[in-house]
């Protein structure tokens, strides 16, 4: 496992590679890394070029913080919710990409439109229902939405991932804003042709072995 110095630089750089690729804007999205019991958040209301290692918050079970820390993002109940439902995952990304927040916007999930869909973990990418943000409620309806799933629109919202490793998520994160803007797309010239459930069943199954495991 890496280093908890090396869990905050790595978080520092993909926060920075976000806005980059323009998943992300200003102070908006925020991560989450396991770290034994406890996570690392990334603070509130601080943009990419001012972050530094040492302003990510370290949050514990009970949800307190070190004495002196910055404050953790509005979302830290929503990643200690997921990061506890979900054993096998170390991270959460949590961003605003445009195309995934207009779909959140309009209330619709991402259907099985292209093979490349399954990155979510599913034959679509479903939309978690509408609860203010940093709110008990949204924690629970993100759970619930991504159980069984990688990756999931968050109603008038955005989107969230959970993987292995935040570099992991991020990958995930930008391939779902690629799917979003492919579907944003096909619904302008009357609306995708759609792959059916076995086809799906049979791009998920390839998808147990497609890429590198490491």
């Amino acid at each position: 496992m890496p280093s908890e110095a090396e869990l905050r630089q790595e978080m520092v750089e993909i926060m920075v590679a976000l806005e980059a690729r323009g998943l992300n804007r200003g102070t908006s999205g925020n991560l989450a890394v396991r770290m034994g019991a406890d996570m690392l958040v990334t603070p509130s209301g601080v943009t990419p070029a001012r972050l530094s290692a040492g302003q990510m918050v370290r949050v514990r079970p009970d949800g307190t913080t070190d004495p002196g820390a910055l404050k953790p993002s509005s979302e830290w109940r929503m990643h200690r919710g997921l990061l506890d439902r979900r054993p096998e995952a170390n991270a959460v990304v949590h961003c605003h990409s445009r195309h995934a927040t207009i779909l959140a916007c309009a209330g619709k999930e991402i259907p099985p439109l292209h093979y490349m869909v399954a990155v979510g973990g599913g034959a679509s990418i479903p939309l978690a229902p509408y609860a203010t943000f940093g709110s008990e409620e949204l924690a629970e309806a993100v759970a619930t939405a991504l159980d069984g799933r990688s990756a999931a629109l968050m109603a008038n919202h955005g989107q969230v991932v959970v993987a292995r490793s935040l570099r992991a998520a991020l990958a995930i994160a930008e391939e779902v804003e690629e799917q979003a803007a492919v579907y944003w797309g096909t619904l302008a010239i009357g609306g995708p042709t759609l792959l059916d459930a076995a086809e799906m069943d049979r791009i998920l199954e390839r998808f147990g072995t497609y890429g590198q495991k490491r």
